[in-house]
C-alpha cells in the first residue's frame, strides 16, 4: 500500500499548515490512519489518528486544540490541519495506516503497517 504525502514547509510561529496523505489505490482500506512526527535525535511520536470510515479520533496532548485530523473516504485521504504552530512542532511528519486495532489507546508506531514518505514542517520567525 502506498501513501503519498503533500504539504508542509516553513511557517512563522502562530501560523498554520495543512498536510495531506492519499492512498492512490482505489481499493484502499484500513482500520485507522494517523500522523506521527519525528524531530532530529528524537523518537517518532504519535500526533493523532482517526478511525478509517468511522467516527473517532485521538490526539496527543501536545497538539490538542491546535491540530485537527480529518478524512475523505472518496479521496482515500486524510488531512492534518495544524494551527497555532509552535517552535517545538518542527519535525518530519509521517502519515500511516494500520490494518487492525484496538482503538482504546493510540496505536504505537510499530502497529502501523504502511507509511508515507514524510514531509518536513519548519517553524521559524
Amino acid at each position: 500500500v502506498q501513501l503519498v504525502q503533500s504539504g508542509g514547509g516553513l511557517v512563522q510561529p502562530g501560523n498554520s499548515l495543512r498536510l495531506s496523505c492519499t492512498a492512490p489505490d482505489r481499493t484502499f482500506s484500513a482500520y485507522a490512519m494517523g500522523w506521527f512526527r519525528q524531530a532530529p535525535e528524537k523518537e517518532r511520536e504519535f500526533v493523532d489518528a482517526v478511525r478509517w470510515n468511522r467516527v473517532g479520533s485521538k490526539y496527543a496532548d501536545s497538539v490538542k486544540g491546535r491540530f485537527t485530523i480529518s478524512q475523505d473516504q472518496a479521496e482515500n485521504s486524510i488531512y492534518l490541519q495544524m494551527n497555532s504552530l509552535k517552535p517545538d512542532d518542527p519535525a518530519v511528519y509521517y502519515c500511516a495506516a494500520a490494518n487492525v486495532g484496538p482503538w482504546n489507546n493510540p496505536l504505537p508506531a510499530f502497529e502501523y503497517n504502511y507509511w508515507g514518505q514524510g514531509t518536513q514542517v519548519t517553524v521559524s520567525p
